[in-house]
């Protein structure tokens, strides 16, 4: 890697720790990455994001496929088509279950709680026949990405964007935690509940 390479690297555990204490996503899902120029640091396939070590991190071309690639994360299609067609920097790819739980019922995710509403406003919920490391998400997602912060693809997690990793992982935690208390409210709002739960 290049140069501040130690620093790439700590953030990426830093991050990928607060994601897995956050619940944001199981042992071995998720992923995330930054651009660099022309390449692009993603973490390996397979890795625990909640437990990275730096042989877990690696750095591969933002244009084509070198010997690194086979190693990267299988959403690597979807991470270079964002990067070739957004201003992003960092890519925070997760599977929050309550949200991945609201988009097999919703087309789209307004949010009303004040944090939600002020920071994200709604969330797209995007369909594809096929949802990991597929053509057809590579496609569709950076036109969502270049207006939002985050979309959802529909059952299977968020892709969340930003000048760095720790903001990516803002949106996501602000969708999750939005997502949470929509559904407590929901819950309280049943009258067969309240008595039990007061």
């Amino acid at each position: 890697m290049q140069k501040r390479a130690q620093d790439i690297i700590d953030e990426f555990i830093k991050i990928g720790r607060l994601g897995w204490e956050q619940g944001l996503f199981s042992a071995h899902g998720g992923n995330m990455s930054v651009r660099i120029g022309d390449k692009i640091v993603i973490t390996r396939r397979g890795s625990m994001l909640g437990s990275l070590t730096e042989e877990d991190i690696v750095e591969t071309s933002l244009k084509e496929n070198d010997t690194f690639v086979t190693v990267a994360s299988t959403e690597i299609i979807v991470h270079r088509a964002i990067y070739n067609n957004t201003s992003a920097l960092a890519i925070f790819h997760s599977h929050p279950p309550v949200t991945v739980a609201k988009s097999l019922i919703s087309e789209e995710i307004v949010l009303e709680d004040s944090e939600g509403s002020y920071i994200l406003k709604k969330v797209p919920v995007v369909s594809a026949g096929l949802t990991v490391g597929a053509k057809e998400v590579a496609e569709i997602l950076p036109e969502y990405l270049k207006n939002f912060k985050i979309v959802v693809l529909k059952g299977h997690g968020t892709f969340a964007t930003g000048m760095l990793l720790e903001e990516a992982l803002s949106y996501t935690s602000t969708l999750e935690h939005s997502m949470k208390i929509a559904m407590y409210k929901n819950l309280l709002s049943n009258s067969s509940c309240k008595e039990n739960l007061w």
